[in-house]
């Protein structure tokens, strides 16, 4: 037999049993459902609409784009070709014209004119209500159809996991995985299906305007004291910093609103 092994190889090697995985720090689900309420107690979408179809439009043209630039476009949009059928007859030259500004506007164009299509001609005009057939319309992701489900029909069939979202839940250790799909898988998990809608817009608007990718405002972050990625102290009592966060949401929000 050789020598015994001593030193660092000796402590790696006997880190933890065969199979057992690292525990990595995490925040309490339950804390962040009662923290992120008292800071966005009215989780909104972003995105100005007037029915489930011009949500699922602005939802498809917001890929790699703002919510700000997209509210600019939609107005045109819409006044031009207000309905699925108009849109899905509209000149593709035109259309593009109208959505290039969001980036990637030939393939937006062909994803607007083909969803608008198919609403037509396999549901009615209207924007389906589960998952399933919703997919089935062009241009239509997990991330878009748990938009349009929740914010226009309330339908609760998943979380909505976009990249503001996927990095909350990454800095507060509720996932380790990096794909959007089975990061949504470990969300649905962890809160209780009830609270979907609501904390798949929260976990977005917390991660859009205080945990940003750059330096997230962690001293002013509601969450602060149970995130393991915290960067700093927060500042004053939790409570005071998600009434902060609440009245910074409430003002967006009145840009927001749906339109009427």
């Amino acid at each position: 037999m050789g020598a015994a092994k001593t030193g660092r190889g000796a402590r790696a090697g006997a880190a933890r049993p065969p199979g057992r995985k690292r525990t990595l720090p995490r925040a309490n689900a339950v804390d962040v459902v009662d923290r992120l309420a008292l800071a966005i107690p009215k989780p909104h979408v972003e995105l100005s609409h007037r029915d489930p179809w011009e949500l699922l439009i602005a939802v498809i043209l917001s890929a790699q784009s703002t919510d700000r630039r997209v509210n600019l476009v939609t107005p045109e949009l819409f006044e031009r070709w207000p309905t699925p059928a108009a849109l899905a007859a509209a000149p593709v030259l035109e259309v593009e014209e109208v959505v290039r500004s969001t980036g990637f506007f030939r393939n937006k164009t062909k994803a607007i004119r083909g969803a608008s299509q198919m609403l037509v001609d396999r549901f009615g005009a209207e924007v389906p209500r589960s998952m399933e057939e919703l997919l089935q319309v062009p241009g239509v992701a997990r991330k878009t159809a748990n938009v349009v489900l929740g914010a226009a029909h309330a339908v609760a069939a998943g979380i909505v996991t976009d990249a503001h979202a996927m990095r909350v839940a990454q800095r507060l250790g509720l996932t380790q995985a990096t794909a959007p799909e089975k990061i949504e898988a470990d969300l649905c998990r962890e809160f209780p299906q009830g609270s979907w809608i609501e904390m798949g817009h929260r976990l977005v608007l917390h991660g859009r305007y205080v945990c940003t990718a750059r330096a997230p405002k962690c001293p002013s972050c509601p969450l602060n004291e149970i995130c393991p990625s915290r960067l700093a102290p927060g500042d004053g009592d939790w409570q005071g910093r998600a009434r902060a966060e609440s009245d910074d949401m409430a003002e967006r929000a009145l840009e927001f609103a749906p339109t009427k």
